[in-house]
């Protein structure tokens, strides 16, 4: 499978809306970016849906910006879409954090939702 341009703009308009959502501190609105059943598995143990997606970036600390670069795409199938990202969460008091970010985001009627969400720290 390659990448293409339109796998590209999906996931960016749904990475974009994440990135707004968490750079403003606002956990409900990152939250209904997920499907209702979303497996997420941030820097701490993984949770299953949006309540748990809102309780994560709830606790985050205020200031803390995401910055993403999206290295691969694959369509999984008509309404599923791969992508890995590189993103950096930078902080007011303290060093930035690099991480891998696996997602899998899924058409539901005419939106695009996070059904997975998957982070890694690569040292």
């Amino acid at each position: 499978m390659i990448t293409t341009a339109d796998d590209t703009a999906i996931l960016s308009g749904v990475v974009d809306r994440w990135k707004a959502g968490v750079d403003a501190h606002r956990p409900e609105d990152v939250a209904a970016l997920f499907t209702e059943d979303a497996v997420f598995q941030g820097l701490h143990p993984y949770t299953v849906g949006r309540q748990g997606v809102a309780a994560y970036y709830d606790a985050q600390p205020l200031g803390m910006k995401a910055a993403y670069r999206i290295l691969e795409t694959r369509r999984l199938a008509e309404d599923v879409v791969l992508g890995y990202l590189a993103v950096e969460f930078s902080f007011a008091d303290r060093p930035p954090r690099d991480v891998k970010l696996s997602v899998v985001v899924t058409r539901v009627a005419q939106e695009w939702y996070i059904g997975h969400y998957q982070v890694s720290r690569l040292e």
